[in-house]
């Protein structure tokens, strides 16, 4: 940061409110914008922090479709889902606003007729999908097809789940509407758009010239849409839930979300404050957004466009963009629930929010996709957190108060050790720092853990339970230099780590956090008094885990079993052709296996005038004894078929359930054998 800047404005991307906030959200943007703005705080720095909940995209109509309820009561329920979540893990914004707000209405329509009446967008009559059916043109979301570039069979009109390719409508091959599942039309419809196409120069510049500094996952993607060539993107949609385009005589459209949604940062900036505008159009601002790679795009070329052609608004300095969080392997989704929520975590694990913090910070896809497991979930908090961190904490405490009345002991006999750890923790509180500025939150963190480990080393080595037999002086310089370093860790990991820190201070009798602006190690004054300690983190369990795992594995089983379709109906067949098939109540008289086989059994059926025997492949559904005395539905006319040397005369109809398992089918109530059905 070359530039001083008098105030800071920090935003967080929008979550959709159609479902709760999971580790995948809070990894890629949250944890490390949080932690940014808790260090800016220290540093006494004027910092906004805005957040809020994007309430006008697809996915909130498409829940409110399939749940059969209002758009506005899936928001409801969303944003205070959310917002509770945030506060209760310690997010701190200054604000937690909602799109669906009078404000934020006001300020998106604003912004469109500025833009509107500077002639800033063009307008287009094009072709897009239209729902005969339904009576509607389609969103991309509302569209399901293969996508081209992987053959994934259901991809979005938007964007492919699997490959993560951008896509258009018109890119899908065999696009169907996720509404009535029939396969749509293109009809024509106006819209307005934003002429990206013209502005291509000036981003050109502004990013791949003016701002090298970007992280290179936003640098990279910034100058592949750039080299590609920039189109026009509309701004309005063929929708009934939005901001309405603000269009004398338009009636039946709405601002399209991408740019209704990060105009949210400024209307809510509007309601936490009247001096809004010094954050937002004064020159000695900082703009930052952190969000995650899905939308490096909107917010580095779209949302600046927005704003520079409006006029009056500063420009993002930096966009601070995560890569993804998987889940076990697999990419996290909220469609098919394949994720770790943030409320259902607090339950689950209470008052563990900072080790849910300090592992996603730990695992932070920075450059590339990471992978969370409940495994590595366990590890990090019973090797790092338990063992380096709260152990060195606890030593420190608890033999302060074992020797010396739990009062801070002298600095006596210091030497080239304590001075080379003090030359040590000063190169960690700079790393703290550097990395911070640079949103280097992974190294951060490392620079901090390292204070506990020389701590750690430091007191293992020096053994000071022995030393106290013969050399009790020695034994106070030991502990103060320990309670100096855990001081250090008490202010320097309030930005990781603030439920935890708070904890520590009120042991150590600290008032608040600060950051250590001075070279100053001696922290806690001779004689200061301190708190007889607890433990910090407590060991997570297996069989904890283990509840996660079989959480997700009931997941996985669910997902499969939805992801099997019902078989198409099969071509029509003429009545006649129905009538000659000879179906009838058949009673199983004895079952047994076929020898040297895994899938069949014998049966014997009575059907009234005769006993028949048939071959079945129903061995891994069914044991024999019982199925003993079942009625059952028989195919009598079938044309016999020898199979594994047994002359099998007809069939036994089953029914597939969507595992792919078979079952039979009967008679709800007892039939007389051989009675035929029709």
């Amino acid at each position: 940061m070359d530039k001083t800047y008098k105030r800071h404005l920090i935003t967080t991307a929008l979550p959709y409110a159609n479902g709760p906030v999971h580790i995948g959200h809070l990894a890629g943007v949250y944890v490390p914008a949080d932690i940014y703005v808790r260090y800016m705080r220290m540093r006494k720095r004027d910092v906004l922090f805005i957040g809020g909940s994007d309430e006008h995209g697809v996915p909130i109509t498409l829940r409110a479709r399939k749940e059969g309820v209002s758009p506005q009561d899936i928001v409801d329920r969303y944003h205070k889902i959310i917002k509770n979540a945030f506060e209760n893990f310690g997010i701190t914004f200054d604000i937690y606003s909602r799109t669906t707000s009078k404000t934020h209405f006001e300020t998106a329509s604003e912004f469109f007729k500025t833009l509107y009446d500077k002639g800033e967008f063009i307008q287009k009559t094009t072709k897009q999908y239209f729902d005969e059916k339904e009576n509607q043109f389609l969103a991309d979301r509302y569209i399901i097809g293969t996508c081209p570039k992987c053959g994934f069979e259901e991809a979005y009109g938007d964007q492919c789940e699997k490959c993560g390719s951008s896509l258009s409508p018109e890119e899908l091959i065999n696009p169907n509407s996720t509404i009535s599942g029939n396969h749509p039309i293109l009809k024509e419809t106006t819209h307005w758009y934003l002429p990206l196409d013209k502005y291509e120069d000036e981003l050109r510049q502004w990013i791949l010239e003016d701002h090298k500094e970007w992280k290179p996952n936003v640098y990279g993607q910034c100058k592949s849409w750039i080299d590609g060539g920039l189109h026009p993107r509309a701004v309005s949609r063929d929708l009934n839930w939005g901001v309405p385009v603000p269009i004398e005589g338009v009636d039946d459209k709405v601002l399209y979300v991408w740019f209704d949604a990060p105009i949210g940062y400024i209307s809510a900036t509007k309601e936490l404050t009247p001096e809004w505008e010094k954050y937002w159009k004064s020159d000695d601002s900082r703009l930052i957004h952190f969000i995650g790679k899905d939308n490096i795009v909107f917010h580095c070329i779209v949302f600046p466009s927005m704003l520079k052609h409006e006029g009056s608004y500063i420009l993002p300095d930096n966009v601070p963009a995560n890569e993804f969080l998987n889940l076990e392997g697999n990419k996290i989704s909220t469609s098919k629930n394949w994720a770790v929520w943030l409320h259902e975590y607090l339950e689950d694990f209470p008052g563990k929010q900072d080790v849910l913090r300090y592992v996603l910070t730990a695992n932070a896809p920075e450059t590339k996709d990471n992978d969370f497991t409940w495994k590595d979930f366990q590890a990090r908090n019973n090797n790092e957190l338990v063992a380096i961190l709260g152990n060195f904490i606890n030593r420190s405490l608890v033999l302060t108060h074992k020797y010396f009345d739990g009062k801070v002991p002298a600095a006596e006999k210091w030497g080239e050790q304590e001075e080379a750890i003090i030359q040590q923790v000063n190169a960690c509180k700079l790393g703290i720092e550097k990395n911070l500025e640079q949103f280097k939150f992974r190294e951060a963190l490392k620079n901090l853990m390292n204070i506990a480990r020389i701590g750690n080393k430091y007191l293992t080595e020096s053994e000071p339970w022995k030393l106290i037999k013969t050399d009790e002086s020695r034994v106070k310089g030991i502990l103060n230099v320990c309670l100096q370093l855990s001081a250090h860790l008490a202010h320097l990991g309030e930005a990781f780590l603030p439920f935890t820190m708070k904890k520590l201070r009120e042991y150590l009798n600290i008032s608040e956090a600060m950051w250590l602006e001075e070279d100053n190690f001696q922290l806690l004054q001779e004689g200061a008094e301190i708190n007889k300690p607890g433990l910090l983190f407590e060991k997570i369990e297996d069989k904890q885990v283990q509840l996660q795992l079989d959480k997700l594995e009931a997941t996985k089983q669910s997902n499969q079993a939805e992801a099997m379709e019902t078989e198409p109906v099969k071509e029509a067949c003429s009545f006649d052709d129905f009538m000659k098939m000879d179906i009838r109540v058949a009673q199983i008289e004895t079952a047994e296996k076929v020898a040297k086989t895994k899938k069949l059994l014998k049966l014997t059926l009575n059907i009234g005038s005769e006993i028949r025997t048939v071959v079945s492949g129903i061995a891994e559904y069914y044991k024999p004894e019982d199925i003993i005395g079942m009625q059952v539905l028989y195919l009598a006319n079938l044309a016999p078929k020898k199979l594994r040397g047994i002359d099998s005369e007809g069939m036994v109809l089953m029914a597939k359930e969507p595992d792919g398992r078979l079952r039979f089918v009967s008679p709800i109530e007892p039939v007389r054998n051989g009675s035929g059905v029709s």
